[in-house]
This record gives C-alpha cells, sequence and structure tokens, in this order.
C-alpha cells in the first residue's frame, strides 16, 4: 500500500517531532493547500465566496483560537464573540484613524487588543474551572456587548452604532469595500488560516504546549512537576483572543463590510464557534477547519438541495433501522421505522414555511448529541482513523 511508513527513518530529534513524520501527510497537506490556493479562485462564483468560502476561512480561524483555548489547554470560553468583537471594533478604529497604515499590519494590531482583553478576563481562570469559568467567560460576552452599544467613540459617534469597514488595499489590490472581489476576500483569509495553523501547530508540539495539555488533564499534576498555572492559562488565554481578535477583524473587513455590535452575540458567533470546535474535534487543528466547514456547509447544503437533503435523510434512518431491526430481529417494524420519521419530515419541507431553519437547528443539536456519544474527539478523530485503516490494510493487525 502507497500509505507507509517502511523506508522513512528518522536519524535525528527533529525529524521524530516533524509536523508530519509521514511523508504522505504532508504532500497531502500542501497538495490541499494548493488546490485552495489555484484551483478554488478557477472553479468558485461570487455566490461560493461570499456565503461558504471566505465564511469557513474567517470561521476556521476563530475555531482554531478556541480550540487553543479549549481543546488544548482545557479553559472553557463562552464569550469568544466578545474577543472577536474587540478584534473588529479595534480595526475599525485603527483603519479610520490611521487610513495609511498597511491594512494587515491593521489586522495584526488588532489582535492585540483583544489579546489583552483575554489576560483581563482569564485571570479569574486560576481560582474557577468548569461551569463557573464558563459562566467567567459569559460575562466577558455582555460586558463587551453593553460596552460597544454604550460607548459611541467605538462607532465613530454613528447614530445607529454601526461600523463600516473603510476601503482598504494590499499591494495596489482592494480588498474589502463595495469594489473588493471574492477571490481577494478568500485568498487573504486563507492566508491568514494557513499561517495561523502553521504557528499553532508549532506552539502545541512545544513546551508550550505540552504545559497547556498537562493542564488540561490534571493542572494539580501540572503544577507539582513545576508548571505555573497562572502563567500557563494567560498565555492560552492571550493566544486564543488574539487569534481571535484577527478573525474579527477578518469578519468586518472581508464577510460583513458594515455590522452591528449584534453580529456578535453568543447566539450569532460563540456558540456557532464553540459547535465547530466539538463537533469537529478538541485538541485539534485540522479539527477547527473540520467543524467549520460542517457548520457552515450544512445549512447551504440543506437549503439548496432539498432534493439531496430528503435522500440523505432516507439513507440514514434506513441505515439506521437496518441496523436496528439487525440486532433485535424485528423485521415487521422497518415501514413504521422508516415511514413515520420520513413522512414528517417530508410533510415539513413541503408544508411548513421557514423548514430550512428549523431543520439545520435539529441537525445541529443531533449532530453534536451523537458526535458526544459515539466520538467525543470529533470528525478529526474520524479522519486519524481513516488514515490508520490506509496505514494497516490489507492486514489489520
Amino acid at each position: 500500500m502507497f500509505y507507509r511508513e517502511a523506508g522513512q527513518f528518522k536519524a535525528s530529534y527533529g525529524t521524530d517531532q516533524a509536523i508530519f513524520p509521514i511523508a504522505q501527510d504532508k504532500w497531502f497537506v500542501l497538495a490541499v493547500v494548493a488546490a485552495a490556493y489555484l484551483v478554488v479562485p478557477l472553479v468558485a462564483n461570487s455566490y461560493w465566496y461570499e456565503v461558504i468560502l471566505t465564511p469557513v476561512v474567517v470561521m476556521s480561524l476563530s475555531a482554531l483560537g478556541l480550540n487553543v483555548l479549549t481543546g488544548y489547554c482545557g479553559q472553557i470560553s463562552l464569550g469568544h464573540g466578545g474577543f472577536m468583537a474587540v478584534g473588529a471594533f479595534a480595526a475599525f478604529k485603527i483603519a479610520t484613524a490611521f487610513p495609511e497604515l498597511n491594512v494587515i499590519i491593521v489586522f495584526l494590531i488588532s489582535g492585540l487588543f483583544a489579546a489583552f482583553a483575554g489576560v483581563i478576563f482569564g485571570i479569574p481562570s486560576l481560582r474557577i474551572k468548569g461551569f463557573y469559568l464558563a459562566v467567567a467567560t459569559l460575562a466577558s460576552q455582555f460586558f463587551f456587548e453593553w460596552w460597544f452599544q454604550q460607548v459611541g467613540w467605538f462607532s465613530n459617534y454613528a447614530p445607529s452604532g454601526t461600523i463600516t469597514a473603510p476601503s482598504q488595499e494590499f499591494m495596489g489590490v482592494v480588498i474589502s469595500g463595495p469594489s473588493a472581489t471574492g477571490v481577494v476576500k478568500y485568498l487573504i483569509g486563507l492566508t491568514f488560516l494557513v499561517f495561523f495553523c502553521i504557528v499553532v501547530k508549532n506552539l502545541v508540539r512545544s513546551h508550550i504546549g505540552r504545559s497547556w495539555m498537562a493542564i488540561r488533564d490534571m493542572d494539580i499534576a501540572a503544577e507539582i512537576i513545576g508548571i505555573k498555572p497562572l502563567q500557563t492559562k494567560l498565555l492560552a488565554f492571550a493566544i486564543s483572543s488574539y487569534i481571535a481578535g484577527v478573525s474579527g477583524a477578518l469578519f468586518l473587513f472581508l464577510m460583513r463590510i458594515s455590522l452591528e455590535m449584534e453580529a456578535f452575540d453568543i447566539i450569532a458567533i460563540s456558540f456557532p464557534v464553540l459547535f465547530m470546535v466539538i463537533v469537529g474535534g478538541l485538541g485539534s487543528v485540522m479539527g477547527s477547519i473540520f467543524g467549520a466547514v460542517f457548520i457552515i456547509g450544512t445549512p447551504v447544503f440543506i437549503k439548496n438541495f432539498p432534493e439531496l437533503t430528503t435522500a440523505s435523510v432516507i439513507l440514514v434512518l434506513a441505515g439506521l433501522s437496518v441496523a436496528w431491526l439487525t440486532k433485535y430481529g424485528v423485521w415487521r417494524w422497518v415501514p413504521l421505522v422508516i415511514g413515520v420519521p420520513l413522512a414528517v419530515f417530508v410533510f415539513f419541507q413541503k408544508f411548513a414555511s421557514n423548514t430550512a431553519e428549523h431543520i439545520v437547528l435539529m441537525f445541529f443539536g443531533l449532530s453534536i448529541v451523537l458526535v458526544l456519544i459515539f466520538e467525543p474527539n470529533g470528525l478529526a478523530r474520524l479522519w486519524q482513523i481513516a488514515k490508520e485503516k490506509f496505514r494497516l490494510w490489507p492486514y489489520p493487525y
């Protein structure tokens, strides 16, 4: 089989600790990145850029930031949307106050303000954990919502509190504003995503990442062996919030152009990003991307391909029914188990209003429950299992 380690010898610690120990993984990832840069712009249209591609790369970056905090360091956060808002408003103020400043520098500086906010709200993590830490981070979400709505300076005293990203250029190419093209926005967001994926992947392979995971697994034991809990947790909060701030700036300049603080509330941003991390896989860089593709792509699939959605539901119900009936041998219940849910689904899809939105919500809820029950490590773990099967084929030893 072509996907094997045979003959790939590791003669140094550097090669043994490489990001891709198997050469096939490295070439596969490079091929995917090359396709994202070269092939996608050739086949995508404006609808793909606005609805799927640009949102996926921006929200993948946001999910990556939350995965640093929750997946690697084990600190629960429900205020991720608030830190994205800090980055968005900071980028807006910097871009309007210093219009001659390079827009890439604007994005990177805006993350520093979000990192500072993350450190402030991460200080209680030394004394509280679990549900109480989640409530503390949720308080940051409500605080930022109130702050940006009440203090008019952040929106340049706009009557509606709306901020609008000014038109910005990078190397002579317009990347934000009405005249910016979808392919440029997508490529800018993709570049930031690739860069921060490399940064985070190297961080989690270093002593910093090992300290995060030690705190996540058992903070008392980590402190006994010399890891400083406060510095380690605050560093995780800072890096997570920094990435969130950069993604918030990209959210404003590349996706929405004009928005209010409500665009970053807990329902619109914080919960969906948390769902991306859970479904994609906690403690996985690839899982952040998988989760964003799943959460953003599923509604588009359901709304635009209802026939395929119905067929998918039929196949899923049929598979579950066969599995259940094979175990218990009650074949007379096949029409009931398959027919009743399918009839209800088709009825609501054909006659009810706003059916797609309801189906999306139900599907997300069911997906999260099933992932937590059957594969807590998410889609990234399924991808890892698939690769292991290829490595062991044809002998499952």
